[in-house]
């Protein structure tokens, strides 16, 4: 006789969540990594801007060029704003998911638990009753040896 875990489906079912949770964690953490790598393109692009503007200013340069510039550096300045706001989202949202994670982890932890102890009191139950029916034999073969 082996051991069949009725509650076996919802163990599964908690493996699977935990899994999707992983899934999940993994795809925030990338969104998270692709939105910093933008915003240290954007401050390398302003950090350029900022020696063009500095260069120029060395030289004989129109002033209109000099104010593009500095408006385009402005520019800019807005967008790094805007993708730090992305960043703390995507950072949020990787937080979100990392308590997700965990609490699946917990939980199909619980079920695996619970089934462990199944496990173990069918294996004692089964041991508990081997061991009966080998003492049923001692005492048939003790008897039937005092005959």
């Amino acid at each position: 006789m082996s051991f069949r875990y009725p509650l076996q489906k919802i163990v599964d079912l908690k493996g699977s969540e935990k899994s999707m949770a992983e899934w999940e964690y993994a795809a925030s953490l990338g969104e998270l990594r692709k939105e910093e790598e933008h915003l240290e393109k954007l401050h390398d692009e302003r950090s350029r801007l900022e020696r063009a503007l500095m260069s120029a200013s060395d030289k004989p340069t129109p002033l209109t060029r000099l104010m593009e510039t500095q408006r385009y550096i402005e520019v800019v300045d807005d967008r790094i704003r805007k993708q730090r706001e992305g960043v703390r989202s995507a950072e949020v949202l990787v937080r979100k998911r990392q308590g997700h994670l965990t609490d699946k982890m917990v939980d199909e932890k619980v079920w695996l638990n619970a089934r462990d102890r199944a496990l173990e009191r069918f294996r004692s139950e089964r041991l508990a009753k081997e061991q009966n029916e080998l003492d049923e034999i001692a005492i048939v073969r003790a008897a039937a040896a005092r005959r």
